[in-house]
């Protein structure tokens, strides 16, 4: 399983330690990665995701899972949240 957020894409990065004597040594930093499950409120069922906690704020203030995924870019999102947006477009589409 990668460390990548499934929503926005945020992965690891690299960079390095630098000592008090301006020693440098290779190190990762890592997303803050949560295991979440978020509701959709046009197709009334749940998704289980990892997401980091930077793109849980993003969720909560665009308006929920639904609004975030539609403005989405698809090449960001991950396999699973690609087949949500499509449903979810498809839902709204329908209910249009």
């Amino acid at each position: 399983m990668s460390r990548r957020c499934e929503l926005t894409g945020k992965g690891v990065m690299t960079g390095n330690n630098v000592s008090h004597a301006k020693n440098r040594t290779r190190r990762t930093f890592r997303p803050n990665l949560c295991k979440v499950t978020l509701q959709s409120d046009i197709l009334r069922r749940s998704f289980k995701f990892r997401v980091s906690a930077g793109a849980l704020r993003t969720v909560d203030h665009t308006g929920g899972l639904d609004a975030f995924l539609l403005k989405a870019k698809d090449d960001t999102l991950s396999l699973a949240a690609r087949r949500a947006k499509r449903d979810i477009t498809k839902a709204k589409a329908a209910t249009a």
